[in-house]
């Protein structure tokens, strides 16, 4: 059984930082792409970052890039993201999402994930 589980949310003041970690477990065949989501309150979903693991390409939604990073851990088969200079706007849900090879889709699509993390609360105070 696939699991995601997510780990390192919590509270910060505006301009702090703050470390994600996915563990992902459970994989019969290892993830082509795996990111972040974030959903806050009353907004629609929206990808944060992703990770091709095969080169380590990366991507970064626009209001996140140069504060955001994301990283892999391959022998812990484990997914990082490090937030720095918190905003109170990036206050969400942030979600590990992982897809399988040859789903189709951009990498901010939720659609084009196959797996879901249950999610970390991240609150950012001004």
């Amino acid at each position: 059984q696939v699991q995601l589980e997510e780990s390192g949310g919590g509270s910060v003041q505006a301009g702090g930082s703050l470390r994600l970690s996915c563990t992902a477990s459970g994989f019969t065949y290892r993830p082509a792409y795996m990111g972040w989501f974030r959903q806050g309150s009353g907004k629609e979903r929206e990808g944060v970052a992703a990770i091709y693991r095969g080169t380590g390409a990366t991507y970064y939604a626009n209001s996140v890039r140069g504060r955001f990073t994301i990283s892999q851990d391959n022998y812990k088969n484990t997914l990082y993201l490090q937030m720095s200079s918190l905003k109170p706007e990036d206050s969400a849900m942030y979600y590990c999402v992982a897809r399988l090879p040859g789903r189709l889709g951009d990498w901010d699509a939720p659609f084009a994930y196959n797996y879901w993390g249950q999610g970390t609360q991240v609150t950012v105070s001004s």
